[in-house]
């Protein structure tokens, strides 16, 4: 499988794309999306398109929002496919934009033309430690997520993490009926009143591998809410109700641990549900980040066979998810209503988590 071209939309001083153009002449960089689609011709002459929008220097919505480019970018590509009468396989890296409109449009514009259509992060389908899986129709009563990272960045991997796993209980997805969240504070009264499982909480906490130390020296005293008061400082969690019942909380702990590790409690099961989703991240010395590889590999192979692996509507519902809890604390952490994220869809049966 061949990068044939790339469109760039920002060359910072730390650019890697003119570099990685001299090294791999088979590799062009076109000045538009129209061009690279097409290689330069008048009609699309590629076999998928990836859309990365990421990093860069744009500017932020008044709820602390980056208008990353995501939905401009795509319905570029859609314009070349009109006009060549075909579509291809997309691939849109992350959620889908940072307007619920936008990502509702990219979602009925790739049902409409009827391209495979796979987007998302790493999160769902990286390396679990241990490796298990949600059993498939399992009923699911409650399930909480322990992660890092800010709002409108990390808080979508943590909602992938969740739902990555949340989608397979019985009867497939259902929607989100509702969504609150909770920051500073009023994260720490909602911790104290029980508003998430104590027990679900430690036993994803027990999965991370980098669990900050809460005494001098070494030592394995599990942190006290007092102790995780004094090392996290900016708490987040976003917690939502599914049409079917289960409540899921995600929880963003910056200070606390620097991984993804899950728990839920099953009917029928005595003990939580947990495992960490393993980003091998490098060390900044020797070892190399790997964690895109397990994602890349269902990206080609969507490439490969015009299916895509898991449901697009994944990705909707975590996008419209994140949008939900950075309007909620917009809006002063209040409850919010969300009857726009009824979406139903059933997943994959076989797994698609990384386990080579």
């Amino acid at each position: 499988m061949d990068l044939g071209s790339l469109y760039v939309d920002q060359t910072p001083p730390d650019d890697l794309s003119r570099e990685r153009a001299q090294r791999f002449p088979g590799m062009k960089i076109y000045p538009t999306i129209a061009e690279a689609l097409t290689l330069g011709g008048s009609k699309l002459d590629v076999d998928g398109v990836v859309i990365v929008g990421e990093h860069g220097d744009y500017p932020k919505t008044p709820k602390g929002q980056v208008q990353y480019p995501r939905f401009r970018f795509f319905q570029e590509a859609v314009k070349v496919f009109r006009d060549s009468g075909r579509p291809v396989p997309v691939f849109n890296d992350k959620h889908l934009s940072w307007k619920w409109e936008w990502a509702k449009e990219m979602y009925d514009t790739s049902r409409a033309m009827g391209f495979p259509f796979l987007a998302g992060s790493s999160l769902p389908v990286t390396w679990r430690i241990p490796s298990v899986e949600m059993p498939h129709n399992a009923r699911v009563k409650e399930a909480v997520t322990i992660c890092y990272g800010g709002v409108d960045s990390y808080d979508f991997h943590g909602l992938e993490t969740l739902q990555g796993m949340l989608e397979r209980r019985e009867g497939g997805e259902t929607g989100v009926t509702w969504l609150e969240a909770y920051r500073g504070d009023k994260f720490w009264q909602a911790m104290q009143q029980g508003s998430w499982s104590k027990r679900l909480f430690q036993a994803a906490l027990c999965r991370s591998h980098t669990l900050a130390q809460a005494r001098e020296g070494f030592n394995d005293a599990f942190p006290s809410v007092d102790d995780m008061r004094r090392l996290v400082k900016d708490p987040v969690a976003y917690q939502y109700r599914h049409a079917d019942g289960p409540v899921a909380t995600m929880l963003l702990m910056s200070g606390l641990v620097r991984d993804f590790n899950f728990a839920a409690t099953l009917e029928g099961r005595s003990e939580p549900l947990s495992t960490q989703m393993y980003l091998p991240m490098p060390d900044g010395r020797t070892t190399l980040a790997n964690f895109f590889s397990p994602l890349v590999n269902n990206m080609e192979q969507m490439f490969l066979t015009g299916k895509a692996s898991y449901p697009i509507e994944r990705t909707l519902l975590t996008t419209g998810l994140m949008a939900a809890g950075i309007d909620s604390l917009y809006a002063g952490q209040t409850k919010l209503e969300t009857p726009h994220l009824a979406i139903r869809y059933q997943p994959a049966r076989e797994s698609t988590f990384w386990r080579s």
